[in-house]
């Protein structure tokens, strides 16, 4: 399995975590935290999977773990304000679930090609991708 099938094998994986989790999120709570849920959720299974089966990063220790969370996150944040962008436009304009979702897919792909990008130069920085 190349590890562009196995990135975005896992970007439909922590984008279905992400929408499950907004799903049962939204039947108690308003739109922007179940988009926040969702998102941490996504944000947790990706960096588990992005660790482990694509940039196949080991352990080195709490400080430097600490810090690929925090580079990954930084970058995630940059990367998820296109994520609601397109997912809140999306809905605002047609306000429907399938176009608030058509705006997320969107957002999604868009934001995990730059995401990939940043991780491999600056948090896996002994990635074999």
């Amino acid at each position: 399995m190349t590890i562009a099938f196995r990135y975005v094998l896992f970007a439909i994986v922590s984008t279905l975590v992400n929408f499950g989790t907004q799903e049962l999120v939204i039947g108690v709570a308003p739109l922007a935290i179940s988009i926040l849920a969702g998102t941490a959720a996504g944000f947790a299974v990706k960096y588990v999977l992005d660790k482990k089966w694509i940039f196949q990063d080991c352990y080195t220790g709490p400080g430097h773990e600490a810090r690929k969370i925090t580079l990954y996150a930084l970058f995630s944040v940059l990367t998820t304000a296109v994520f609601w962008g397109f997912e809140i436009t999306f809905w605002l304009v047609w306000q429907t679930d399938l176009a608030k979702y058509a705006g997320g897919v969107i957002g999604l792909a868009i934001g995990y090609l730059a995401k990939f990008a940043l991780d491999r130069r600056f948090v896996f920085l002994t990635a074999a991708a």
